[in-house]
């Protein structure tokens, strides 16, 4: 039973996904500006892990509304050319993030507009003593499984900023009503669940992740850090067509570690035509390998829906793995190792 392993419920937090949406979604909604943002002409998204991913998922799920550069910048700085006519969002959870600390004081060096996404901590005291817009979050979550209020903020923020006309009030309530049904059919314990059934055949491999980069990429980047949380695996991903040009050359020498990897493709009906062809002759030049490879999609009506169906499916594989493992899904020891370090290494 997974509950026998589960002991900071994890379980909970991905089954509680759709009703984070949903609440995100007020909090986005009741969004009070206090500041004026005139000629903004670029947007940072600056975040690490869970935050960063939010980020990612405003670029694809609003891809075809954002009209100015948009980036996400996982880094101790900022881009050079980050002046007053940028807007900077700077997203931790924690708030105390010291990549995205460092991101704040070098943005308000540059003269620009900033705002933040965080629970508390000192992010949150910079931004009220230098009088900045932020939005505060419900704390009590692991970062990861705070990615609903990582996104929906933001997009309700740029368009409250007037950067965005986003198109979420068609597609919101679908995706949550089919979230809420996929939760019941990925959440079971059992081989009838695909995810569970998927889990069981990957969960002592190194899966490797492709994708459509204009499609499910973001996805691959966060089921691969799923497994590695979640599940404590290690995970990579690559995207076509780039991996076409590099990668698939690789699948050669040293294939007495082929049997300890497999090969995760998601894929998409909106996947472009021209990469749906590279993907059926990569997986067949790489079935002369011999190495496993498994398909994931998931229906839905919109891009969007399907989109945050993948991210529920991936968060549920990774889940299913940690408990095969018998593995907590929650703990990140090694993670609080590395800060307390770099903590007790302040000059």
């Amino acid at each position: 039973m997974y509950k026998d392993h589960d002991k900071e419920k994890m379980y909970e937090s991905i089954w509680n996904f759709s009703d984070n949406l949903k609440d995100a979604l007020m909090i986005g909604e009741n969004i009070i500006l206090k500041n004026k943002y005139y000629n903004i002409q670029n947007v940072v998204i600056a975040g690490m892990g869970g935050s960063a991913i939010g980020g990612d998922m405003v670029a694809i799920l609003e891809e075809q509304n954002i009209k100015i550069p948009y980036i996400v910048c996982r880094d101790y700085n900022v881009p050079e050319w980050v002046s007053s006519n940028s807007l900077v969002i700077c997203s931790s959870y924690s708030g105390n993030t010291e990549e995205i600390l460092s991101a704040f004081h070098k943005s308000q060096d540059r003269g620009a507009r900033i705002c933040g996404i965080t629970t508390g901590g000192k992010l949150l005291k910079l931004l009220e003593d230098n009088n900045k817009d932020y939005i505060k979050i419900p704390e009590g979550l692991q970062p990861r499984a705070a990615v609903a209020y990582s996104f929906i903020p933001i997009i309700k923020l740029m368009e409250k900023i007037g950067l965005l006309n986003s198109n979420l009030k068609y597609w919101f309530e679908k995706t949550v009503n089919t979230l809420n049904d996929n939760r019941v059919y990925y959440g079971a314990e059992e081989n009838k669940n695909p995810v569970y059934l998927l889990a069981n055949k990957l969960y002592k491999k190194v899966p490797i992740i492709y994708s459509d980069s204009s499609t499910m990429r973001v996805n691959a980047v966060r089921l691969k850090g799923q497994l590695n949380e979640n599940a404590k695996m290690l995970a990579y991903y690559n995207d076509l067509p780039e991996l076409n040009h590099n990668e698939i050359v690789g699948w050669k020498n040293n294939q007495e570690i082929f049997k300890h990897l497999c090969i995760l493709w998601l894929d998409d009906e909106s996947d472009t035509s021209r990469t749906k062809i590279r993907k059926i002759i990569t997986e067949s030049i790489l079935n002369e390998t011999n190495i496993s490879q498994y398909h994931i999609k998931v229906e839905g009506d919109s891009f969007q829906e399907r989109f945050l169906n993948m991210v529920h499916f991936g968060d549920w594989l990774s889940f299913w793995c940690a408990i095969l493992h018998k593995t907590d899904p929650s703990p990140v020891e090694k993670i609080v190792r590395l800060k307390n370090e770099l903590n007790e290494r302040i000059h």
